[in-house]
């Protein structure tokens, strides 16, 4: 008797396996990197489909937002190098040594920026095509921008006189 797979277990089980797959080879920064593609995508999307909707729609425009796009690649790439340097030298400075090694600082911070930027433009968008975007969304990723921004802030600062 021949048995019966069940399609719905055999689906699962594939996007199981990629999803180990991936978090093994890539890890959580594997995922934000993903993350933030997925965000880029649907933002030029999105920004296409709302200048189509109000007829604004052109090939200039549209070729524009990809080069902007190849820009943050960029911006993203020049994170991971700075963080590879950082690494290098705080990790390998004789006589200088931290309580941990130092992995990476620069390039997740420069990510999630990069994705509340990404996720507010594409409410943005959605407003253009005549959704309803709640103000507390917009509230919610212009905080985490922000806090994103402060990080260096935070990081980099130097203690005051009164302290």
């Amino acid at each position: 008797m021949e048995e019966k797979r069940n399609i719905f277990a055999v689906i699962k089980g594939g996007i199981v396996g990629t999803a180990t797959a991936f978090t093994a080879a890539f890890g959580w920064i594997g995922w934000l990197v993903a993350g933030w593609v997925l965000c880029m995508a649907l933002d030029w999307l999105s920004g296409s489909a709302a200048a189509k909707k109000n007829e604004e729609w052109k090939s200039s425009t549209a070729r524009d937002g990809i080069w902007h796009k190849a820009g943050m690649i960029l911006v993203v790439i020049i994170a991971a190098i700075v963080d590879g340097i950082l690494g290098q030298i705080v990790n390998n400075i004789p006589g200088f040594t931290l309580p941990f090694t130092y992995g990476m600082m620069v390039f997740p911070v420069v990510i999630c920026w990069y994705i509340f930027t990404e996720l507010g433009s594409i409410c943005e968008n959605a407003n253009k095509m005549g959704a309803t975007v709640p103000d507390f969304l917009i509230s919610l990723l212009s905080a985490g921008k922000l806090g994103t921004e402060n990080v260096w802030d935070n990081i980099l600062k130097k203690p005051s006189k009164k302290e």
